[in-house]
């Protein structure tokens, strides 16, 4: 088994005072593909992609007063396990009784992970977006920070709807990533009253005979839009898309106006604070993924805080709590939503360099939550945990 764990301990009382420890795991595999280079024939790498292990440090740098005044130590264990040893290297993790284990898996990893579930064990998803998570394939003891992939498209097509962009010309790749991501966008126009004039998919070749699938001015002529919603996960064809749309119309989605858990570039609500904190600290801009893992810290730390002790019953019975509150830096507070163990949370519309609205977006309202017009609401979920 090739395991790396490291613990990061922060001892914040006298040495001789004994303290209760609150432990959390980051669990991810080896070789990883989703953080492996994608280099184009050109050379490029679009997607290059790094662990969010500085998102869960920051936030366990974040409890060092906590722990001074709780009388605790919060712990963290770094194992990365090659795939043939994910299993005992989960059974490890599971002994240290943690409070919480953060999984940043594949998808087929994500099942061998979840099929060995206790059930006292928690898990929280810091990485994958698929409504499968939080639909048929979710588990009691699962929670998740990334906003799912209804939730950015709900965000989208609030924006859309509230500047009277209501129709939609839809392109997108062929991939099942790509597919999973179309299906989310076809649901939101439904979900806000926007209409899909046309569909069109893209294909990368030089085949002559596919100059349609291909020819930028081609997929986007012959009808009438006012936005072109685009999907391409690869990100090769659709950075070619802006600028170049038959009519001189907005692109969003994976290109132009995209939503996102986070950006860099967010001045309000404290979020330069925490942009600075974590540049100083990492060197880099913090994405997406590494504010998922923070806020993943961060909701198991407040519920650390309602129950007053590392107690691991009493911490998750707090974290599945209607009191639980988290300030997540966006501007309200967020909790999990009981029916599938999402967080709830706004979205950033933005483009490379700017934050251009941020979703829930005024005038959608909700019985309950406002922020439960993003994604799967109560009776549209097909989680059954």
């Amino acid at each position: 088994m090739i395991v790396r764990a490291l613990a990061l301990l922060f001892v914040l009382t006298c040495p001789a005072v004994a303290q209760d420890v609150a432990r959390m795991v980051y669990l991810g595999v080896e070789g990883d593909p989703h953080y492996e280079p994608q280099p184009l024939y050109t050379g490029l790498s679009l997607r290059d992609r790094e662990r969010p292990l500085e998102g869960i440090r920051l936030g366990f740098r974040d409890t060092r007063v906590l722990g001074r005044a709780l009388g605790l130590t919060f712990e963290l264990d770094e194992v990365i396990a090659s795939p043939e040893t994910l299993s005992e290297a989960l059974t490890d993790a599971q002994t240290s009784q943690p409070l919480a284990i953060l999984i940043d898996l594949p998808p087929e990893s994500m099942v061998q992970v979840l099929s060995a579930t206790g059930t006292d064990d928690l898990f929280i998803n810091i990485r994958d977006r698929s409504g499968r998570w939080r639909g048929k394939d979710c588990a009691p003891g699962l929670l998740h920070t990334p906003p799912s992939h209804a939730m950015l498209s709900d965000a989208l097509a609030q924006y859309m709807r509230a500047l009277g962009w209501t129709d939609v010309l839809l392109i997108h790749g062929t991939t099942d990533a790509d597919a999973e991501q179309t299906a989310a966008a076809r649901q939101s126009t439904t979900k806000f009253g926007l209409k899909i004039v046309d569909e069109r998919a893209f294909e990368l070749t030089n085949d002559p005979r596919l100059r349609d699938k291909s020819n930028i001015a081609l997929l986007t002529g012959g009808v009438r839009y006012d936005v072109v919603w685009l999907i391409d996960d690869l990100g090769d064809f659709g950075r070619y898309l802006p600028f170049a749309t038959y009519s001189p119309r907005p692109v969003i989605g994976s290109e132009g106006l995209v939503p996102r858990a986070w950006h860099w570039t967010f001045e309000r609500y404290g979020a330069p604070q925490l942009n600075q904190r974590f540049r100083r600290q990492a060197d880099r801009d913090m994405t997406s993924e590494d504010w998922a893992a923070w806020v993943a810290v961060k909701i198991v730390t407040e519920a650390v805080v309602q129950a007053q002790s590392a107690d691991r019953a009493a911490v998750h019975r707090a974290l599945r709590g209607a009191d639980l509150s988290v300030d997540l830096y966006k501007g309200v507070r967020g909790n999990l939503r009981d029916w599938d163990g999402q967080l709830r949370q706004p979205i950033l519309l933005a483009t490379p360099n700017a934050v251009i609205a941020v979703a829930p977006v005024r005038g959608f309202e909700h019985q309950f939550d406002t922020l439960d017009t993003l994604g799967a609401d109560r009776a549209d979920s097909a989680c059954r945990r």
